[in-house]
């Protein structure tokens, strides 16, 4: 019994440090990360994935998880993950402001529902394309892709070698194409709604006893959603391209660490 006990602490030691970095990443990654996954089920996949992954995290020298030392390396590990898992999730970001972007244009934003994405409420036209992104997350295997990642890094950034301020400051730089991202894809629906209330204020200086208000709010969701349902076509090629974009951060900063 003492024998297995000596034998099985050198695995559990050799298995944290993977586990707590795969983790990590899984709490910062879009889908995996989100409400609707079940902990249990992520701490599940995290253990399967460690397991798999202990070759590629091992070559280093023997960490006591329990000392000083072994702290501060299961923080760079969970930092690590967690990092390279909020990069995936700018892609998802992008699609969810969108939604906000366009439902505010098309006066659809009173229209708030539960949304078991993110365990809150959030608008009709987010949670559908939220739903979207998801579906052409596993289309294009990002689970398997995110996998693919997290097992790279731990030749990019070994335990115990530290990563730099290089991968922060890239992960952070790149929070502004979010944002423009998101609003190039609105710009066709912002502008046609634009165009109807020009419209309809011309209208109300020529007859200003018709109550072309009440009126107005009909036509801009009409014209918003036809406006929508030609934007929607268009989504999954931006989430592939973004998520390639995604993917080439990752790269160079792990080219940096390499040659670092």
């Amino acid at each position: 019994m003492e024998s297995v006990l000596a034998q099985l602490l050198p695995f559990l030691t050799a298995l944290w440090w993977p586990f707590c970095r795969i983790l990590a990443m899984f709490i910062g990654a879009p889908v995996l990360g989100e409400a609707v996954t079940p902990t249990t089920v992520r701490i599940l996949i995290a253990l399967v994935l460690a397991v798999i992954m202990m070759p590629l995290a091992g070559g280093h020298p023997p960490i006591n998880p329990f000392s000083l030392h072994g702290v501060v390396a299961t923080i760079e590990q969970a930092l690590i993950g967690f990092v390279l898992g909020l990069a995936f999730h700018f892609a998802m970001s992008v699609i969810g402001v969108l939604g906000f972007m366009v439902s505010s244009q098309m006066g659809l934003s009173m229209a708030v529902m539960n949304d078991p994405l993110n365990g809150q409420s959030s608008d009709v036209t987010s949670a559908l394309l939220s739903t979207l992104a998801i579906i052409v997350f596993f289309a294009i295997d990002g689970h398997l892709v995110i996998a693919n990642v997290i097992g790279q890094s731990f030749k990019a950034w070994p335990l115990g070698s530290g990563f730099g301020n290089h991968l922060l400051e890239a992960v952070a730089y790149n929070v502004a194409w979010i944002f423009s991202a998101a609003m190039l894809l609105a710009i066709p629906v912002v502008f046609s709604t634009m165009v109807v209330q020009l419209g309809f204020g011309f209208l109300n200086r020529v007859a200003p006893s018709l109550n072309l208000f009440a009126l107005g709010f009909a036509v801009i969701t009409i014209f918003g959603l036809l406006m929508l349902a030609q934007v929607v076509r268009f989504i999954p090629e931006h989430y592939v391209r973004m998520t390639n974009m995604v993917l080439e951060l990752i790269r160079q900063q792990m080219q940096v660490a390499a040659h670092g």
